[in-house]
């Protein structure tokens, strides 16, 4: 079955933060804080799975308090920072929605999202994910990560399940 049929059958979005939510650039401020930067193409259809009512989980090894309150701001209920061990969770996200893996998409970028990928329905990376990444991958985006990557695969799964149509949702 191709990864476009198996579209029809998802329920549920994990996303990682840097190098897919950005592009995994760290720009150092001169107090020594840091920042990253994330698009709005990925913001508008996060906000649109959301209203659609797709639990979404993003699941990271960092703990950036803008990363947390965008996600917020986003209106994803299901933050994971500073997971030291995805996989762990990746199961209480599941486990809260009673998800199966054959219904849960998965986009990751680098080696700590290796094992959640090899679980899921459907393992998706940007353009610009590491090699061992993309060797797993069922879909491999051609845009990179924090330049429209998330968009793209929300938006294939929901235009294939009919739910990708204009409303009043708002770029943010």
């Amino acid at each position: 079955m191709s990864y476009k049929e198996r579209l029809k059958n998802i329920k549920a979005f994990v996303l990682d933060v840097d190098g897919v939510f950005t592009d995994g650039s760290v720009y150092l401020l001169p107090e020594g804080n840091m920042c990253r930067v994330m698009n709005v193409l990925d913001g508008y259809a996060v906000v649109k799975a959301v209203k659609n009512q797709y639990p979404i989980a993003v699941i990271t090894g960092g703990d950036d308090p803008g990363v947390k309150h965008r996600i917020q701001y986003l209106g994803i209920q299901d933050y994971y920072p500073k997971s030291a061990d995805k996989l762990v969770d990746f199961e209480l996200f599941k486990s809260k929605y009673n998800l199966r893996n054959d219904e849960i998409l998965m986009m990751g970028d680098d080696l700590p999202d290796l094992a959640m990928m090899r679980m899921v329905a459907i393992a998706a990376c940007p353009a610009n994910a590491v090699p061992e990444v993309k060797a797993i991958s069922d879909y491999i985006s051609p845009v990179f990560g924090g330049h429209g990557a998330v968009r793209d695969i929300i938006e294939q799964v929901m235009k294939i399940q009919g739910k990708w149509h204009e409303d009043n949702t708002q770029s943010v």
